[in-house]
């Protein structure tokens, strides 16, 4: 179920880099907290999302609400998670969600998927990483509570009926609200752009990022796409994800390895699949 979620939320169709950024394979103009509201939409779900105030606002409005059941909490930045034993200690602009179970004077206990079940931390460092002044998509002290089913929606179902936002978020996505961003490219524009700039030569944070996060959350991502495709019948657009997989998951030691060449070889494999995954979806929507 976790893996149809991730598929749901949209995260899977495409690739995206602003100039000055760094590289995602996600699509142009998503993130995680857009893409959350979708999958809980399309899952027949709704809860309070609410945001922003003070440090002790924020906690007591955690506290109460984690009274009856649990929470949903994010972004928090993944830099001042001080339970990580990698934490560096510094907000790093990274986002993270965690699932809040209880908050008293002292501490907050909550899941964190990275690994981390039934974790804890004082109150003041979690308020400080729900506090994410450097991460962009969305503000401060966001949370989402008071989770209800207001309609039954099989999961299959869900996700059939997003696979029209899929094709569109393959088409180039959400266009930015109020302003132009200058140099940022989707889909197979974004890929090529990438395989150019490993042959320049990467800068150590956008290496350490492609290699410590991004190759392989994009590979999971479509793997998850593949096998739920496959599950409502489009196989051809669960084809050519596996094949996007494959190749993404294959640049992974190529960019350990310092292996330039063969990295920027699969990447450029890898770009020309977008439009492929985005005609195989159109032909499967319309029958």
């Amino acid at each position: 179920m976790p893996s149809a979620i991730e598929v749901l939320t949209g995260s899977p169709f495409g690739a995206q880099l602003v100039e000055g950024g760094l590289p995602h394979f996600d699509p142009l103009g998503w993130d995680p907290d857009l893409g959350l509201d979708r999958a809980i939409d399309l899952l027949g779900w709704t809860c309070q999302r609410t945001s922003s105030g003070e440090v002790t606002e924020a906690i007591d409005r955690l506290r109460r609400a984690s009274r009856s059941r649990p929470v949903l909490v994010g972004p928090v930045d993944i830099g001042l998670l001080l339970h990580q034993p990698w934490s560096a200690g510094e907000a790093n602009g990274n986002d993270h969600w965690v699932v809040v179970l209880a908050v008293d004077d002292e501490q907050v206990l909550f899941h964190d998927p990275d690994g981390f079940p039934f974790a804890t931390l004082p109150v003041g460092a979690f308020a400080s990483a729900w506090n994410s002044q450097k991460v962009e998509c969305a503000g401060p002290f966001t949370m989402r509570s008071d989770f209800r089913r207001v309609r039954q929606v099989d999961v299959l179902a869900a996700l059939r009926n997003s696979l029209p936002a899929a094709q569109r978020w393959l088409a180039g996505g959400r266009q930015y609200e109020g302003q132009t961003q200058h140099g940022a490219l989707g889909g197979g524009a974004a890929v090529e752009r990438l395989a150019a700039q490993i042959l320049a030569g990467l800068d150590d944070r956008t290496l350490g990022h492609l290699t410590g996060f991004a190759v392989r959350v994009g590979t999971r991502r479509l793997s998850d796409a593949s096998l739920w495709l496959g599950e409502v019948g489009a196989r051809e657009a669960a084809e050519v994800a596996d094949l996007q997989a494959r190749l993404l998951g294959s640049v992974q030691y190529s960019l350990v390895a310092g292996e330039t060449q063969a990295a920027a070889a699969m990447l450029r494999q890898l770009a020309g699949t977008y439009d492929d995954l985005r005609t195989a979806l159109g032909a499967f929507c319309r029958n």
